[in-house]
Order: structure tokens, then sequence, then C-alpha cells
């Protein structure tokens, strides 16, 4: 009989996890730097989101294959390993913060069976295996040229997945009463608005791998067009005042979707 894997035990768990995955990065003699947010504190929020029978991934992953795609260093994708779940990552060395040096290393120093496929998500690209039951999908849509395609691809070979992104209720920080002069004139709500906002090259955090930031409709809008429908959802950070740009403004959306194509 497969364990349960309960979001509260994982969240509590990927915590002692991060601490020894830590001190393992720190004993290896790399000549990169490692990815430095906390990929596995996912988990937090994650057990705040996910509801009633959603709380049990194994309810939605069975005895099949997840993936993690936009991995960085591949920290969800070793810990949901150790707990017995095949593991596959999706990442592109061009925008890996250290060209997916880290994951390769980290493989290999825990003699993970992970598989890593390297690929570009804004080219037409396929996924290494047809069929996933789990994809988890943090913080990666905003910073894809092409979200839509991406996101209705996923819903093709997905049955469910976990999305985190970055959202904006409004087009400019509180701050600031007026904009360019052009278009972005005017401080603007748009919480309810199905929207997408494009950023300048340099006007989140100065990095221009950051593209599309949505408002909460405009998110919704695009995964039930995209073929998804959504379980559960909740927003953190800089709710009801954030913007596509400023650290202060910062507000994230967390959602489990579920594919109509299954």
């Amino acid at each position: 009989m497969e364990t349960s894997l309960d979001i509260g035990t994982l969240s509590r768990d990927a915590v002692k996890f991060m601490k020894r995955h830590d001190a393992r990065k720190r004993d290896l003699e790399v000549e990169f730097p490692w990815y430095p947010w906390p990929s596995l504190t996912n988990f937090q929020h994650l057990d705040r989101l996910l509801s009633g029978g959603n709380r049990d991934l194994r309810q939605l992953i069975g005895s099949g294959t997840a993936v993690d795609i936009g991995a960085a260093d591949g920290d969800v994708a070793f810990f949901m390993e150790s707990l017995g779940v095949p593991m596959h990552v999706v990442d592109f060395p061009p925008t890996n913060y250290n060209s997916c040096r880290g994951v390769h290393a980290m493989r290999e120093a825990l003699s993970s069976s992970v598989e890593i496929l390297e690929t570009d998500l804004d080219a037409q690209f396929r996924l290494p295996q047809s069929r996933y039951e789990f994809a988890f999908f943090l913080g990666i849509l905003y910073h894809l040229k092409n979200p839509f395609f991406v996101l209705e691809a996923l819903a093709k070979s997905a049955r469910h997945a976990v999305i985190s992104t970055r959202i904006a209720s409004h087009n400019l920080p509180s701050s600031r009463k007026s904009g360019d002069g052009g278009m972005n004139a005017g401080r603007v709500e748009l919480t309810t608005v199905p929207a997408a906002y494009l950023v300048a090259p340099d006007e989140c955090n100065n990095d221009a791998t950051n593209y599309w930031i949505f408002s909460e409709a405009g998110l919704k809008r695009v995964l039930h067009r995209s073929g998804w429908d959504v379980l559960d959802f909740m927003t953190v950070g800089a709710v009801g005042k954030s913007d596509p740009a400023t650290p202060d403004g910062d507000e994230r959306a967390f959602c489990l979707v579920k594919s109509r194509h299954f």
C-alpha cells in the first residue's frame, strides 16, 4: 500500500530536508553559485493552499511520475524523490541561475535517478514523457514569453499541477500616480480585469527574463482557456496593493489545477 503524502507533513519534512540538502551543497566543491532562494519553502504555501482530499498528494500522483518545471537546482524534485515519487526535471541552461550545473551536480552527488531534460519552454518543446500525473510549475510563468502556449501544452501532458506566479492588482505602485505619459499614464486597478501586463526589460528586478504579469482575473482566464480547472487558489504578499515591478508590490498567486484533457 502506498503511503500518504499529506501536505502538512510534507511542509515540515521539506524544512528538515532543506537543512540537510543545504549542508550537502556547502560540502560540495563547485565552481558556480547555487540558486540562492529556498525552493522548498513553497511547501509551506501549498500547506495553506490545498484543501480537502487535495491535501494528500498521493491521491493526485498515485504511482505515476511527477515533473518539476523551472526547477532551479532541483531541490523540489530531489525532495519528492526521497519520498518515493519518480521525478523528472525540465529547465533551460541559458535562463537557469547557474546554467543547470547545480541540478546536474546534485543529481550526481545524491546518486539520484531524477531525469533531467534541458529544453526551451518558449520554443515548440516536448516534455520528456507524454503523461505525468503531477507537475510542479512554481515561479516560472512570468518568465515565459509565451505563457498561453506553455500552459496549453502542459495541460495535454499533466493531469494535475501546482502553479505559482507573480500577479498584480495595479499597473503602477501606490507611490506613483502617473506613469510614462503614454498608455501607462495613470494608476489603474486591474484585479477583476482579465489582463496581462508586459514589463519593460529593466522594469521588474532589472531582470529581462520577466515578461507577463497577470492580474488575478487574467491568470484565472488564461488557465481556463488553456485547458485547466482551478481546484484551489490563494494569493500572498501585497494582496490588493500589488504592482508588476517593485519589491513592495510583490503579490504571488498559488493554485492547484486539473487538466480537462484527462
